[in-house]
């Protein structure tokens, strides 16, 4: 399979090249005004774990110039200020690469990127957090231009990725359970065995709130991103109203919620000031995850930080995070979905008669952050990867 899949992407080659030409003839004539040593290209700057991770990464060189190109039209703009910096400069090229429609102006455009980049007098490093359009810029840059890619978990992005493969010196994954899965798909595939030696663990980390002390609030749950199918907040919502209590939603979760659940429901909006998404976290006891699928989620992290329990499916690297009457509790994700409520609502309902057990897990639970989820060895390792 892996043979077929390099074949498909050379016969592929063979007729985008026309287009790929004329695209670098046009950064030939119109070059970038600035020399940068690092290419960051994402999809998005709209809300989202993902999008909160690569900000954190385009931050962590303020010492270098850096490039960011954006391919994919983003919902909203809210995380937008978190990816400037005095050494940033972004492009948000997403309505030449971003459309269907446009499909021959994407071809030029990995032409013109591929021109500026293969243009910098000193190589520069090319990251690609999970970008399609940085798959396919990959065969068209210089081979001297270290490439390194970033996957968050195990999606349709390990699939796409196999044909580009030998452009990448360098895999990051961010949790155990994607690495094995993807060694499990290499393997399925005969993908060769150098590419599975080029796969590297650096788990996302946060900042380390100074404050955790409780705040008041009248909601037991908090549910904090988006609203799609496998993020499951519907799931949330019925959970609170088993127990008629309320849950929180942080984040783009309202519009999907179903109208006769509302009553049992907080919605604060997308919010992008560290300060209200702090005090948001602290009013809540409880972060909720009710996924078919994660890698390891940020909110995870950042609930635990401020000393919030976890109650979570045991999907991903949550299980190795997340054990059972220590710090949280864990949720059987292939039971079916009113299986899962009832399940939750009775951890939730125990917690809530018990007090003492909720104040015991947020002081492990705060303990535990600080030992593992700093930024500290999150921004080493990508410093060293990225500039070394």
């Amino acid at each position: 399979m892996y043979r077929l899949l390099i074949l498909k992407r050379r016969i592929e080659g063979i007729f985008i090249f026309p287009f790929a030409f004329i695209g670098r003839l046009i950064a030939y004539f119109r070059p970038l005004s600035e020399e940068y040593d690092l290419f960051l290209i994402f999809p998005f700057y709209h809300v989202g774990g993902a999008e909160k991770v690569h900000s954190d990464i385009a931050r962590l060189f303020p010492d270098k110039r850096v490039a960011i190109f954006f391919t994919r039209r983003s919902r909203n703009d809210a995380m937008l200020p978190l990816f400037q910096a005095p050494n940033i400069r972004w492009y948000d090229i997403s309505a030449y690469t971003g459309s269907k429609w446009l499909y021959p102006l994407n071809l030029i455009y990995r032409g013109i990127v591929a021109g500026y980049i293969n243009r910098q007098k000193k190589a520069p490093v090319v990251f690609n957090g999970q970008s399609n359009f940085a798959y396919k810029l990959s065969p068209h840059l210089r081979r001297d231009i270290r490439q390194v890619e970033l996957i968050h978990s195990f999606c349709s992005f390990s699939y796409i990725r196999i044909p580009f493969l030998p452009f990448y010196s360098t895999s990051v994954m961010i949790s155990r359970d994607a690495i094995c899965t993807h060694l499990e798909l290499y393997r399925r595939y005969r993908i060769p065995a150098a590419y599975a030696e080029c796969i590297q663990l650096i788990m996302n980390g946060i900042p380390l709130p100074e404050d955790t002390s409780p705040l008041a609030g009248d909601t037991a749950l908090l549910y904090v991103g988006r609203g799609t199918s496998e993020k499951r907040p519907q799931l949330v919502a019925r959970i609170a109203a088993k127990l008629g209590v309320k849950a929180g939603f942080l984040g783009l979760a309202e519009g999907d919620m179903p109208a006769f659940l509302h009553p049992y429901c907080v919605f604060y909006g997308l919010q992008s000031d560290p300060v209200v998404i702090d005090r948001i976290y602290r009013q809540h006891r409880v972060v909720t995850i009710t996924s078919s699928r994660e890698g390891f989620p940020m909110v995870i992290m950042e609930g635990m930080a401020r000393g919030l329990a976890v109650l979570a499916t045991d999907v991903g690297d949550i299980p190795y995070h997340v054990q059972n009457g220590l710090n949280g509790g864990l949720l059987d994700h292939t039971r079916a979905e009113e299986e899962i409520v009832q399940q939750a609502a009775a951890q939730l309902g125990d917690w809530l008669a018990h007090p003492a057990q909720l104040q015991a897990i947020a002081r492990n639970n705060i303990a535990y952050a600080r030992e593992h989820f700093g930024m500290e060895a999150f921004a080493r390792a990508y410093r060293k990867l990225l500039i070394s």
